[in-house]
């Protein structure tokens, strides 16, 4: 197939280009380099499966070539990157998405967008299952990219609906590994990174706070699972572990054999206390689950940051 991804610099476009790539699908890859970087994307140039085309998805698309999929994972998506860009973050999942749901249309091509757990706010409901409606400030800082996800949404599901456009959804929870960008500020880089440099590990707020992790393979498989389906509803792609940030920087401090210590800064304005996903509709539609545990991705993760810190 030929398939669009939006945001292919970055972590997540990357690592499904690279997928897809492998198993001879055709990618054209669009990016602006806001947050993503050309390291990761470095090994496919010579590809002639694929095509970087440097875009904004802010302004229209036309492309020549036939297209089966669009997948739009552009957009900043740690809290520093949104937080520094958040006209960029609110125009990329508004008009950037209006103008690739467009593009599918002229196409005839399904479209999937990468939506977020960060729908869900500060949850009150737990764990959040998909028919939750979330818990958002939507004037507060973390509103440029909670809000933005939740008017994607909304606006893929006016197409599906309008238009009759094959359409998906998925809503990723924590997802870490390869090709993370070490100062992109997500937690799991920054203690990663801390810990390899020795520099003192940031906690925010008492470290009580919950996540869950799930390794960037399993996202990926995940997302392939959806592409099969003609399901229109969102879907959560997440692992249902759940660890407190200070249990996870305990590990961190573990698996790297760091002397690291670990300090506590104030908690970020509207910072979730909780995080885990109900993934049942993902079992029972996809038949997915993660099957990579926190340790054993942690172990992935420092050795690719390893081998990017020596450089």
């Amino acid at each position: 197939m030929n398939i669009v991804i939006s945001g292919v610099c970055g972590f997540i476009g990357s690592n499904l280009a690279k997928r897809l790539i492998a198993e001879n699908h055709t990618v054209i890859g669009l990016d602006n380099m806001l947050t993503g970087s050309e390291r990761n994307i470095e090994s496919l140039m010579t590809n002639p499966n694929f095509v970087f085309v440097k875009h904004d998805v802010i302004k229209p698309i036309d492309l020549d070539d036939d297209i089966d999929w669009i997948i739009h994972l552009a957009s900043p998506a740690s809290p520093p990157k949104y937080l520094t860009y958040p006209i960029e973050t609110l125009r990329t999942n508004s008009e950037g998405t209006r103008n690739l749901l467009e593009l599918a249309l002229k196409k005839n091509a399904r479209f999937l967008y990468s939506s977020t757990s960060e729908v869900y706010g500060n949850p009150q409901v737990h764990p959040q299952s998909e028919d939750y409606w979330g818990n958002v400030n939507p004037i507060g800082p973390r509103s440029v990219y909670d809000e933005a996800k939740r008017y994607g949404e909304a606006l893929v599901m006016a197409y599906n609906r309008k238009f009759n456009l094959s359409t998906r959804i998925v809503r990723i929870f924590n997802t870490y590994g390869p090709g993370m960008d070490p100062d992109d500020g997500r937690v799991i880089s920054n203690f990663v990174v801390q810990a390899l440099k020795g520099e003192p590990i940031t906690v925010y707020g008492n470290g009580m706070q919950t996540r869950s992790f799930q390794y960037i393979d399993d996202l990926i498989e995940g997302i392939l699972k959806v592409m099969e389906v003609e399901f229109y509803e969102p879907i959560n792609l997440g692992n249902p572990e759940e660890y407190t940030v200070l249990e996870l920087a305990n590990k961190v401090l573990q698996l790297t054999k760091s002397k690291s210590t670990i300090i506590f800064k104030p908690l970020p304005e509207n910072d979730p206390e909780r995080r885990k996903p109900n993934i049942d509709r993902a079992k029972k539609i996809l038949g997915w689950e993660p099957r990579v545990d926190l340790e054993e991705g942690l172990k992935r993760t420092i050795n690719y940051f390893k081998e990017l810190l020596n450089r």
